[in-house]
């Protein structure tokens, strides 16, 4: 007895170890894969957006759900190609005289610095900037690489996103195979409640972002600051990084305005934050009721997270990560693992 024993917790200790080496090697995996898990969520995100547009046509003008979808990313196109018609001249007039100030204006705030006896930080930046000719041409051979990079990202995700938004019954099937039959219907239900929740929040983040643009265009017209629909449009697309797209997108408007003059700097930092405040006190409880609402906690140290794990990708798609995330750790740990009532972002919407 005691020999065919040993055999018995030889084999199970080898399967333990096997099966160690296989979760291990599989973590590995997905760590060299990240930057790819990262632009596969975005092909979600664009995808879901898609969606979001094609339900409605489908449902409402009775139009077949591949007429549907080519009208979803039709509109979406037009709507850029129009904004580009309608104001590319003078975006691109903006865009030209932002980046002929933006440099004098750090030449001012160095200056002002130096004058209380700091360092001057961008004044040693501009000296490597202007080095000799070999170091300028493989800094732009590093520029260039990663604007490519970028339009490469943005690419794979608008195409991944087109195609997953044309068959999301075909690839939500795929994904729902790849799990025990016993836990699949557990699976469906909490696919489908974070594509609603990440709905939901798309559709307040795109208020937010219109909003949020649109103010601030506004007010740095009213104030005289030079490029002001630009810095109105980064504003607004800042917006859809928490915390941080906010602080990004008023810097570069609170230096155009110091070139101009230190109180306009002023009053363009109070329109900032008046701007801010409205989003926080008045147009984000108003959007919350149609909505999806993350803690500001989990939101702040995702895009933390995020941003360690995917670098700059990450702090893009934080907030969106965030949502679903936050959704499946509530219905599958929580609710299904704890057997803990609790709930769902936007199931009551």
């Amino acid at each position: 007895m005691a020999s065919s024993k040993q055999p018995d917790a030889e084999a199970k200790f080898v399967r333990r170890a096997l099966i160690v080496i296989g979760l291990a090697a599989l973590a590995l995996l997905m760590w060299q894969l990240r930057t790819v898990i990262v632009l596969l969520f975005g092909a979600v995100v664009m995808g879901t957006i898609f969606r979001a547009i094609a339900d409605p046509l489908s449902k409402h003008l009775r139009l077949p759900g591949q007429v549907a979808m080519l009208t979803s990313v039709l509109l979406i196109v037009a709507v850029f190609v129009g904004v580009g018609w309608l104001l590319g001249r003078q975006i691109a007039a903006q865009t030209d005289a932002l980046t002929q100030t933006l440099p004098r204006a750090l030449a001012r705030v160095d200056q002002w610095l130096g004058s209380f006896g700091l360092a001057h930080p961008f004044q040693a930046w501009f000296s490597q900037l202007h080095n000799s000719g070999g170091t300028l041409v493989s800094r732009f051979g590093t520029w260039l690489s990663t604007a490519s990079n970028g339009l490469a990202n943005f690419l794979i995700v608008l195409f991944g996103g087109i195609f997953l938004a044309a068959e999301p019954g075909f690839y939500r099937t795929g994904a729902i195979k790849l799990v025990p039959p016993a836990k699949r219907a557990l699976i469906a239900e909490a696919m489908d409640e974070s594509e609603r929740a990440l709905r939901l929040w798309l559709k307040g983040q795109l208020i937010a972002m219109i909003v949020i643009g649109a103010m601030t265009a506004t007010g740095l017209w009213l104030l005289g600051v030079q490029s002001w629909l630009v810095l109105g449009i980064l504003a607004g697309f800042f917006e859809f990084i928490p915390f941080a797209g906010p602080i990004l997108a008023a810097v570069p408007g609170i230096l155009i305005a110091l070139v101009q003059s230190p109180e306009l700097a002023l009053w363009t930092t109070l329109m900032y934050v008046f701007v801010q405040h409205s989003e926080a006190y008045l147009i984000q409880p108003i959007i919350q009721q149609y909505a999806v609402d993350v803690p500001a906690v989990v939101l702040l140290f995702s895009l933390l997270a995020f941003a360690v794990l995917f670098g700059l990708i990450g702090i893009l798609f934080a907030a969106p990560l965030t949502v679903v995330t936050y959704v499946l750790v509530k219905r599958l740990y929580v609710i299904e693992t704890l057997d803990t009532p609790t709930p769902i972002p936007g199931e009551d919407k």
